[in-house]
């Protein structure tokens, strides 16, 4: 099926993120064993059931198009190169999920010659779902994680809209599981007001709808793990780059589908005042 726009997309995926998350709340309540994967991440029954449920969706609506799924791609199934594509990841967060902190959340992206052109974050814990139906329209709603899926377009949505940083210093963001050295030694670089830690693509809604300004993360990261965010991020009036400048990259499929690290910011990046 052609994509004609973004309400299109919406209306099909974010039924499959809901139901996705549905499958993840059910293992989060009853408890899930963890698995080790050959790159030493963690894996559970929650991430494969959610990632099928998407997978299926996304080829009956979407046949023509390959999906790069993180769970396929670590059994080894990986589609050919194409210049669209859907990126998925179907539980980010796996370390907050199995630490029942709550903040995990079903990525799908779309990409287009290397760039996301459109993202779905669903955090099923909370109810928050962040939308960027192309690159200038990011919206989100809370749902009900108890509620019936109903037609998107019913849902009470508002728009987000980055924000311009305060002088007086920034709202850091960091991940709660992935904190390193070199990261923390890049935001003592800068005049901070206070450094708060999240889990998953939360980070990037946050700095979307105007609660931060800046999540820098120099630690591994893969690319189902941030296209999502970024769409959301971008089309909220902020940015996200590679360290250098140069903007993320998608579809490298030659390097592992790993990302390099990254600066995300609101509506403006700042200087480092060290």
């Amino acid at each position: 099926m052609p994509i004609a726009n973004g309400n299109d997309l919406t209306s099909l995926i974010v039924p499959l993120a809901i139901e996705a998350g549905e499958a993840v709340l059910r293992h989060y309540r009853n408890g899930v064993a963890v698995e080790t994967k050959a790159d030493l991440t963690p894996v559970t029954a929650a991430d494969r059931e959610a990632e099928a449920i998407i997978l299926s969706g996304l080829a009956r609506h979407f046949p023509a198009i390959p999906v790069v799924a993180e769970e396929s791609v670590a059994e080894g199934r990986i589609p050919k190169a194409a210049s669209r594509f859907f990126l998925v990841d179907p539980l980010d967060g796996t370390r907050e999920f199995v630490a029942r902190r709550g903040e995990f959340t079903v990525n799908i992206a779309l990409i287009d010659n290397e760039s996301p052109v459109f993202g779905l974050v669903y955090a099923p814990a909370t109810g928050e779902l962040c939308v960027a139906r192309d690159r200038a329209d990011a919206r989100e709603t809370r749902l009900d994680p108890e509620a019936a899926r109903i037609d998107p377009s019913l849902f009470a949505w508002r728009p987000m809209r980055a924000r311009s940083p305060d002088p007086d210093g920034l709202v850091v963001l960091a991940s709660r599981s992935h904190l390193d050295q070199a990261t923390s030694d890049l935001i003592g670089r800068y005049k901070v007001k206070s450094l708060a830690n999240a889990g998953s693509s939360l980070k990037f809604c946050a700095l979307a709808r105007g609660t931060a300004d800046f999540y820098p993360r120099l630690g591994r990261t893969m690319e189902w793990d941030t296209a999502a965010g970024e769409a959301v991020l971008r089309a909220a009036g902020g940015s996200v780059s590679q360290i250098d400048g140069r903007p993320m990259r998608y579809g490298k499929a030659s390097e592992g589908y790993r990302n390099p690290g990254f600066l995300a910011w609101g509506l403006q990046a700042v200087a480092p005042a060290a």
